[in-house]
């Protein structure tokens, strides 16, 4: 059994990489998006680390405490959180055509998805510099302002994005073969698994210069 190799620590932490991660047992069709997938979790890892320094020039503009421990949070808790709980799964669906894993992808995505537009919004105290706590700190400290202002626009980038790409009605319906337990179903698993890939491509759509489908929807005439 291969050796667990991420994260890759330093040799100074006493602590060892939970998983094991290589892209090359990824199958060749799929490697070029579970690499895209990776980098849109950089990119939402990068962002929450962004929003901790807005966060701080939030503070020492005069905007307490309260919401730059809240941005440690997010921080320490969503970037582990959103590796395992949305990742991981298209990474083993990927690697395993499994559509159990596609499924689970898709329902944590649209969580995702739900969380981004939170954060854009940025509600005072919740730890995020999103629109209504930037546009209202420039009346206090313009200089903390415009520092807040970068991660609200990559918030909101994130969040639009994702919002247009990756929802739907094909999530209602998702939601009820999910409770019902239809998704056991061959033909609902493949369909399960086309809107998952949809998910998963538009989710890349602005990190690629390709072409990929719209809204993943459902196609009942076709499956059943």
């Amino acid at each position: 059994m291969a050796e667990n190799n991420f994260p890759p620590l330093p040799a100074f932490i006493p602590l060892r990489p939970c998983f094991y991660q290589d892209f090359e047992e990824i199958p060749d069709q799929h490697r070029t998006m579970c690499k895209r997938m990776y980098h849109l979790w950089i990119l939402n890892s990068v962002t929450l680390a962004v929003n901790l320094i807005g966060c701080l020039a939030w503070m020492f503009g005069g905007g307490g405490v309260t919401n730059f421990g809240m941005a440690i949070i997010w921080l320490i808790l969503f970037t582990p959180c959103s590796y395992v709980c949305w990742f991981r799964p298209i990474y083993k669906a990927f690697k395993t055509d499994s559509s159990f894993n596609f499924m689970a992808f898709f329902f944590v995505f649209m969580a995702q998805v739900g969380i981004s537009i939170i954060q854009a919004i940025g509600i005072p105290g919740w730890g995020v510099c999103g629109w209504l706590a930037t546009i209202s700190f420039f009346g206090t400290n313009i200089g903390a302002a415009v520092v807040m202002l970068i991660p609200t626009i990559m918030f909101t980038a994130v969040a639009v994005h994702n919002f247009y790409r990756g929802s739907g009605g094909s999530m209602s319906k998702a939601q009820e073969e999910w409770t019902t337990g239809a998704w056991k179903n061959p033909h609902v698993q493949q369909a399960a698994q086309q809107a998952a890939m949809g998910a998963a491509q538009g989710a890349m759509m602005q990190h690629s210069d390709s072409q990929y489908s719209s809204t993943p929807n459902y196609n009942y005439d076709n499956q059943m």
